[in-house]
């Protein structure tokens, strides 16, 4: 078994999440959603195959998070409160209010938010929305805003929308600086590739997999900044706490008074979630989330009768849910203190991962398994946090490249073949991780060799199969698919036109200088002036040494003036100078100076290798 429990260990008899995940089931819904074009951008039905027992190709522990998850239609979480399940990687929740509806999260594509609101109004009516809450800044939490309500219901006082302090940042940053390596990173991550079936994707276990639709973004009106700032929608009166660096850099819970209901977002859901995702992100801060936790079980765990977040199935009952908090609360800290001890002791990341033993109660509760997270994941993570990438052996100060080091390793164990031959030894002693290690670097030094890519398909296969984790089975089998069929790219991109469309001008040039190839500029010396009509601000912009540095209302000669409006925005954040034009892109002075900068821009590669060199 791979990053997981033995299932001998695991607590099967307690069974309660099952009739917890149907409760108030209302109706399942058609599950499958389209595109304008007839194209499905996500289909809940295509894992029906998720029934009876686990086969020998999934985890007992996995098969069983993922039968739950998958369980999708409109629940009835407690009286007024509703949601829509399954039908993307989050949940989407309707909370009604005296003449319309509150929206919390909806969802990552259009398509699929417009098909949840749907299911909601055929079964409780047609009812105004009032407001759209978002609970943090990862987009499968926004993304679908426009297939619920429009930009000019929010422009003209119609609808509200609510999200923490430094939502839009973030939501933008995390999705156009390195969202390319994120994006294609997250392919693996979530076998976007993968067949839905018992030897490919059985789910991502916080939820099945992402939709690929459209993504937009309508910016917040109402920015909630401190714990225990109250509003009242329509109605509802909603008390707000902060919860900053937690699963996401903005991120805030709520809670209902009237109803005795608490929204958690997505920081207690039912598994360890990641303090690192697989696809790349800032590392997140299990201290500060454990004394998140802990606030929330003091402000308003006695005054909770039911629980619900932006994943999985709520929570019933005050000392249920103050026990449900109080064990991820344990989980997150216990994890973070006891890495640290063992850090001061002086083991590296992966040592720590190896020996680490969470406390016989946490082991015992189904939501505190690594389903999505993971403890061996999560504690190296914790280890970068604090110490980096460097161990403090300084003979791992400076390494080969995989590459290079490859050819190095294969040459000294006898060549490809016989790093081959010695793979398929441990291959069929069991020792998966050692066969992986091995044909590693006999693909990166060889990548054609068919033998050695054949048996790390296999192996990495094998490690998928037994692996308790959703992303890990993901990127295993993700892996062993590219080694034999090629790369399958990036499914789903998250940078859409409608998220590049509210960078601000700060954010457009950060992006700019992430893109510019220094070697290639080291003899450019530019300076532009950068006007901004619909921002108000005008920037000089200089292009030295490979750098491009930028000042607002700077001084100083100028050899070409952009008149910039948010069209001409959009277009130039894609590279496409016809399109900025006809957005109302001005120029005023050397015109080739625009061109010279654009020729350094190196936008990512969307299918890159990760498997092969």
């Amino acid at each position: 078994m791979v990053g997981t429990t033995s299932a001998a260990n695991l607590p099967f008899d307690d069974t309660r999440d099952f009739d917890a995940s149907e409760r108030g089931l209302v109706a399942r819904g058609e599950g499958v959603v389209r595109n304008d074009a007839g194209e499905v951008v996500y289909d809940a039905t295509s894992y029906d195959f998720l029934q009876g027992d686990a086969p020998g190709t999934v985890h007992p522990s996995l098969w069983r998070q993922s039968t739950l998850v998958a369980r999708h239609g409109l629940f009835e979480v407690t009286d007024g409160i509703y949601q829509v399940r399954g039908y993307d990687l989050s949940n989407v929740t309707f909370v009604e209010g005296d003449t319309g509806v509150i929206v919390i999260d909806p969802l990552i594509s259009t398509e699929t938010a417009a098909a949840a609101w749907a299911l909601y109004r055929e079964h409780r009516g047609e009812r105004p929305v009032k407001a759209v809450i978002y609970t943090h800044s990862h987009v499968d939490h926004f993304g679908g805003v426009k297939g619920i309500v429009s930009q000019e219901q929010v422009d003209s006082g119609e609808v509200q929308v609510l999200a923490p302090e430094g939502f839009l940042e973030h939501a933008i940053s995390e999705n156009v600086y390195a969202g390319t390596a994120m994006g294609r990173r997250a392919g693996y991550m979530y076998g976007a590739a993968l067949e839905r079936s018992a030897t490919g994707s059985v789910g991502a276990g916080l939820g099945q997999t992402t939709s690929t639709g459209s993504v937009t973004l309508i910016v917040p009106t109402v920015l909630v900044t401190t714990t225990g700032e109250e509003h009242t929608i329509d109605g509802v009166r909603i008390v707000f706490q902060m919860a900053p660096g937690t699963e996401a850099p903005s991120e805030m819970h709520f809670y209902f008074p009237d109803r005795r209901a608490l929204c958690m977002a997505e920081n207690s859901t039912h598994t360890l979630h990641n303090l690192l995702t697989l696809r790349g992100a800032l590392v997140r801060d299990p201290h500060v989330w454990a004394t998140y936790l802990t606030e929330a079980i003091d402000a308003f765990g006695s005054r909770t009768d039911v629980l619900f977040a932006s994943h999985h199935w709520p929570t019933w009952g005050t000392d249920d849910v103050v026990e449900f908090l109080s064990l991820q609360r344990d989980m997150y800290a216990y994890l973070h203190d006891q890495t640290l001890r063992l850090t001061n002791l002086g083991f590296t990341g992966s040592e720590i991962a190896e020996q680490f033993q969470m406390p016989p109660a946490l082991d015992a509760a189904w939501h505190t398994h690594g389903y999505y997270g993971s403890v061996s994941h999560n504690v190296k993570a914790i280890y970068q946090r604090y110490m980096g990438w460097y161990d403090g052996n300084p003979a791992r100060l400076w390494q080969h490249t995989p590459e290079n080091a490859a050819t190095r390793y294969v040459e000294a164990m006898g060549g490809a073949d016989e790093v081959v031959r010695k793979a398929r030894e441990a291959f069929e002693a069991g020792d998966l991780r050692w066969a992986a290690e091995l044909l590693d670097h006999v693909v990166f030094a060889q990548p054609d060799h068919a033998d050695g890519r054949a048996l790390l398909a296999d192996t990495l296969e094998q490690l998928g199969f037994g692996s308790e984790n959703g992303t890990w089975r993901s990127a295993y089998l993700s892996g062993a698919m590219e080694l034999r069929s090629g790369s399958f790219g990036t499914p789903t991109v998250t940078a859409a036109p409608d998220v590049v469309s509210h960078l601000s001008p700060e954010m457009f040039f950060d992006a700019l200088a992430v893109q510019v190839d220094g070697p290639r500029a080291w003899d450019l010396d530019l300076a532009t002036r950068w006007t901004f009509p619909d921002h108000g601000a005008t920037f000089r912009v200089t292009l030295r040494n490979g750098v491009l540095t930028y000042l607002k209302d700077g001084s100083g000669d100028a050899q070409l003036t952009l008149t910039v409006p948010r069209p001409a925005l959009t277009a130039l954040a894609g590279g496409d100078v016809a399109a900025a034009r006809s957005g109302g892109l001005a120029l005023e002075g050397d015109e080739a100076v625009l061109g010279s900068l654009l020729s350094v821009l190196q936008p990512g590669d969307r299918d890159f290798e990760i498997i092969v060199p």
